[in-house]
């Protein structure tokens, strides 16, 4: 983990904790990244409820109720799928906020309409909309999954209206 983003985590769990919020992520391109840098932080246990990696398909659809039809009519990369997976982990879960992260790190994978770096995630919270953001990020696979859980941690600021 990178300095910047322990500090940006130590400041999302006191902001979070404030709000006496529980928080779940649905993860699939960063494989748990995010939650690993939440926990890294001794005392996360009284934010951080649960988390799930996700990453093929059936994953998405099985353990948070992806539907099928958005993974075939819109791929696993994509706005209705972050959605999904976001209200789903909440749906799933005993937290008040949720977040998703579905793309491509690469190096391969992408195409002409979702290139390496494509990131699309969503965060959910009980009682009001579901927010998406999408990036396009630079880099090698590493830098990408990082600047996706530092978007991440952004979004949830965000949803619980710290910023």
């Amino acid at each position: 983990m990178t300095e910047d983003l322990e500090r940006t985590a130590e400041a999302l769990l006191k902001e979070l904790r404030a709000g006496k919020f529980k928080v779940v992520a649905a993860e699939s391109c960063t494989g748990g990244m995010l939650m690993a840098s939440l926990t890294a932080i001794a005392g996360s246990s009284d934010v951080v409820e649960r988390g799930y990696v996700t990453y093929s398909n059936d994953a998405k659809a099985e353990s948070l109720g992806v539907p099928v039809e958005t993974l075939q009519t819109h791929g696993s990369v994509s706005e209705p799928t972050a959605r999904a997976m976001a209200e789903g982990a909440l749906r799933h879960s005993k937290a008040q906020i949720s977040v998703a992260i579905t793309g491509v790190a690469g190096p391969g994978g992408g195409t002409a309409e979702k290139p390496v770096g494509l990131v699309h995630m969503a965060a959910a919270r009980q009682g009001r909309p579901t927010m998406h953001q999408c990036h396009v990020f630079a880099g090698d696979r590493t830098s990408v999954r990082i600047q996706s859980v530092a978007a991440a941690f952004a979004l949830i600021r965000r949803q619980i209206g710290a910023v």
